[in-house]
């Protein structure tokens, strides 16, 4: 059986839960808020410079095939929704595209928007981190608050 390390660390590195789904996850298996932030975290960041990196690439060799091209053309619509908020603000328009916990935003968004916009790498990596970080926050101070309430009424 997988340990909830394992398994945090993991649902952080997906594109849809990030660490909006691994931390809450975390603090439901008894981790400790801290460790639960670390890991989420960590694992939300991991896939984000390979990604940056190796984007372009990968476009191309999907590209080749019918049902993944129908697949990165929604995603890229999808995330130039979010574009304009970067093209306003620049490096901290990325941080808040990154750091807000709403859908359709995070690590994998900032990296595509980034993409899209052409962004330098070394930028794009230390403002999604930077994001990142504090979407974790936003969500810890979230998660623990619920989780108070739930206490209250159970």
């Amino acid at each position: 059986m997988a340990r909830p390390e394992s398994l945090t660390l993991f649902l952080s590195m997906l594109p849809f839960s990030e660490l909006r789904g691994g931390l809450p996850f975390a603090l439901s298996q008894g981790l400790s808020p801290l460790k639960a932030y670390l890991i989420s975290v960590a694992g939300n960041i991991l896939p984000v410079f390979p990604l940056l990196l190796l984007l372009r690439r990968l476009f191309i060799f999907l590209g080749r095939y019918k049902a993944a091209e129908k697949i990165l053309n929604w995603t890229m619509k999808r995330a130039q929704k979010r574009e304009n908020l970067v093209r306003r603000y620049g490096f901290v328009g990325l941080i808040l595209l990154v750091a807000i916990p709403l859908p359709v935003t995070g690590a994998w968004t900032g990296v595509l928007v980034s993409f899209l916009l052409s962004l330098e790498i070394k930028y794009s990596f230390v403002g999604i981190c930077i994001g990142v970080c504090l979407a974790g926050g936003i969500v810890l101070s979230a998660s623990l608050g619920f989780m108070k309430v739930i206490r209250i009424f159970s």
